[in-house]
């Protein structure tokens, strides 16, 4: 029994923390390479180790190659005829093998197997370092400060193991010395020639999370939830939390007794002055919480350019724009909606020249009178597809239209988005749909333009086509296609009832 090899195994895998399979392998990459040595000849040398009692076995290895291949390396390589006369079993691409005399573990002990070892720990450490490491990414670490290297902070986590805070990464003029503990968000580990490399930031709203989720406990019960954060890094952060539970007040639990809890989160942070937002389901809603401590006085949503309009109190206008725009810069970020603030008096005149502008449109593009266009923007309506293609009852629940207005303004509202679809295209010479085509409930100028283009123009047209017919319009799906037919078969089925009902009266 080679007790010796069984005890450098232990003695290292427990100093280093490895597999004891790591390091066997290791001291039988070792043994095979000073075997090699003891031949004039560059042989190939496999050495087995018993992995219960420590004894092992040397072996002199051949390849087999194919008969027909050129021999390259003849004191490695053996053609599949000779090795076959040794082992009838063999395969093309196997290793053949015999016994050669094994050397003393003590004597390669002082010389390659010392360095193969130490090499092999090193990958092994390597590789269990970015395993662990990689699990981590998106969490907080700490490390102490080991060197600043041109404004980058170079941590030691132990273990052999760094990270790096790049200058871009760290909070401005934030006082860094070697020996300080610093806390930051693992980015991403990478696995370089000079051992693993953990990326980290301090600058990331994520740490700013991390932080009061180790301050606050009542967000790992999950009773209060973060809903987000934006940072200016070491100046001003805005965080976006609510309650699960109707009794506990998320922002006072997080900024806790005399402002203890959000306190050392600022600490920690360089001095970053700290806002907690209540979050609202409703945007407009959550956007007025996050533009605090600036009071809003209106606020209008556009929906189609995910933007809001917020006026403010006169007087209140650079509080809510903050510090080089920092207020509303952190806001928008925060809640994720384009920002624009102004004043109640700019306001209210962007909002009048806005209404003035649709009223001019309505008057020129459907032709009616200032009187009716003006009681079209005052309900609502901000363009020409709204007033085609919205419910009719709608626009008959204004008190100044009736039916006959409504039909017309519709009417009138259609075959603008028509002349538009058909000036779009240009030069494309086709044929105008039919007014009964887009009267088809589904029907809208664009698609009907479609329709035209192929040919079918009439209400008739279509309730003659097939589904696979109208699966040749780009953008159609069987369903449509389907329900486009039988809206346009209706006319047929009560003329076929209307018809029944003369014969039974005959």
């Amino acid at each position: 029994m080679n007790k010796e090899i069984l005890m450098v195994v232990d003695a290292v895998s427990n100093e280093k923390g490895v597999s004891k399979e790591v390091i066997f392998q290791a001291i039988e990459a070792a043994l095979a390479i000073a075997t090699r040595k003891r031949y004039p000849e560059d042989i190939a040398v496999r050495v087995a180790i018993e992995r219960a009692t420590g004894d092992y076995q040397s072996f002199r290895t051949w390849e087999v190659i194919e008969d027909e291949a050129k021999l390259e390396a003849p004191q490695r390589q053996i053609y599949f005829s000779e090795a076959y006369k040794k082992d009838p079993n063999i395969k093309v691409g196997a290793f053949i093998e015999e016994p050669v005399g094994s050397i003393s573990f003590g004597r390669i002990a002082a010389q390659a197997a010392k360095q193969v070892i130490v090499q092999k720990v090193r990958e092994a450490e390597r590789v269990k370092i970015v395993e662990t490491y990689k699990k981590r990414i998106g969490e907080m670490v700490i490390g102490v400060v080991k060197r600043i290297d041109r404004g980058n902070a170079i941590l030691d986590f132990g273990g052999n193991t760094e990270g790096i805070i790049s200058r871009e990464e760290m909070i401005p003029r934030e006082a860094v010395r070697p020996g300080d503990r610093l806390r930051g968000y693992l980015k991403e580990v990478q696995n370089e020639g000079r051992g693993p490399q953990l990326i980290i930031s301090r600058t990331a709203p994520e740490l700013l999370i991390e932080l009061f989720k180790l301050e606050v406990p009542e967000i790992n019960e999950n009773r209060i939830e973060i809903k987000g954060a934006a940072r200016d890094p070491g100046l001003r952060a805005k965080i976006a939390v609510k309650t699960n539970e109707a009794r506990v007040d998320p922002i006072g639990a997080c900024v806790g007794m005399r402002g203890s809890r959000v306190q050392v989160v600022s600490n920690e942070l360089a001095g970053e002055r700290v806002d907690i937002v209540l979050w609202d389901e409703n945007p407009a809603r959550f956007v007025i919480n996050a533009m605090a401590p600036a009071e809003v006085a209106s606020i209008v949503v556009d929906e189609e350019s995910h933007s809001m309009d917020i006026a403010v109190v006169e007087g209140g206008l650079s509080q809510a724009i903050g510090r080089g725009g920092q207020n509303i810069r952190l806001a928008s970020q925060l809640t994720g909606w384009d920002l624009n603030v102004m004043t109640e008096q700019e306001a209210g005149e962007k909002g009048e020249a806005e209404a003035k502008a649709r009223q001019e449109v309505f008057m020129k593009q459907l032709d009616v009178d200032e009187e009716v266009a003006a009681i079209l923007v005052h309900e609502g309506f901000s363009s020409i597809e709204e007033i085609a293609y919205v419910p009719e009852q709608e626009i008959l629940a204004i008190e100044e239209f009736d039916t006959q207005i409504v039909e017309e303004l519709r009417k009138r509202a259609r075959d603008v988005l028509l002349t538009r679809a058909i000036a779009s295209e240009g030069a494309v010479n086709t044929t105008d749909p039919n007014r009964d085509l887009l009267e088809i409930e589904g029907i809208d100028h664009e698609l009907a333009y479609k329709l035209a283009r192929v040919g079918i123009i009439t209400k008739d047209d279509l309730a003659e086509q097939s589904v696979d017919d109208l699966m040749e319009i780009e953008g159609m799906n069987r369903d449509q296609a389907a329900c486009l037919i039988m809206a346009a078969r209706e006319s047929w089925f009560a003329d076929e009832q209307q018809d029944e009902g003369m014969e039974g009266r005959q």
